[in-house]
């Protein structure tokens, strides 16, 4: 039986450090991130081929329809390359991810406030909090079949994913302060957003309930004060 910690990984992923506190800041966040692999020129080329074909099969027929054998055909490589680069189709999906996720951590780590911390004073945590929830649906809604596919490929893979390391530190060095245990809260705000939860609800609540109740979860969170 495979082992778990074999489970997809994106490129933000690092091994966990049990009982880290939240008290940092956006230097302690840039160690949750990895750069792009280097890669020879036509190991590159192959790469972007592969994914390109990949988002285009999954954006048309959906990630659980297409297979291996589709993308490898589509990208022009060799069913062994494929296998080789990416393990399986969660493999593809968090590899596909990785640069969406690179586009909301940069928004967070350097851009405009109330999501990043903008360029005069320091925004209020609960304000960045919530405007946080709201990016973060906004990618997951886009991309639900492919966080889903990465979150659910083994058991525990969605905690294994680098990314999901990396939310759940930026929220728990915005409630540090303002909640007993932020690094538990964190956890709990993140919850219901994981993408196979949030896949069950959806056709019930529909997408502006399922948002209010993120974003009045997260309002509760960081009220002042210890909750």
């Amino acid at each position: 039986m495979a082992s778990d910690i074999n489970g997809p990984q994106s490129g933000s992923a690092i091994p966990p450090h049990p009982g880290e506190s939240p008290a940092a800041g956006p230097v302690d966040l840039e160690l949750l991130r990895t750069p792009p692999p280097v890669e020879r020129a036509d190991a590159a080329r192959n790469r972007a081929a592969v994914l390109q074909a990949a988002a285009r099969l999954f954006a048309e027929h959906g990630a659980e329809a297409v297979s291996m054998d589709q993308v490898a055909a589509a990208a022009g490589v060799g069913k062994g390359t494929l296998f080789r680069r990416f393990g399986d189709r969660s493999g593809l999906a968090a590899a596909l991810l990785d640069a969406r996720e690179r586009d909301l951590q940069d928004a967070i780590l350097r851009g405009p406030a109330p999501l990043g911390p903008g360029d005069g004073p320091d925004p209020d945590p609960a304000d960045r909090l919530t405007a946080f929830v709201d990016a973060y649906l906004d990618h997951l809604l886009a991309h639900l079949d492919l966080v889903r596919m990465s979150e659910t490929a083994t058991r525990g893979a969605r905690y294994r994913i680098g990314a999901y390391r990396f939310w759940h530190r930026h929220t728990a060095i915005l409630l540090a302060g303002r909640s007993e245990d932020p690094d538990h809260d964190a956890h709990a705000l993140l919850a219901p957003l994981a993408a196979e939860h949030l896949a069950a609800l959806l056709p019930e609540l529909g997408e502006q309930r399922i948002r209010a109740g993120a974003r009045r979860l997260a309002t509760r969170l960081a009220a002042p004060g210890p909750a």
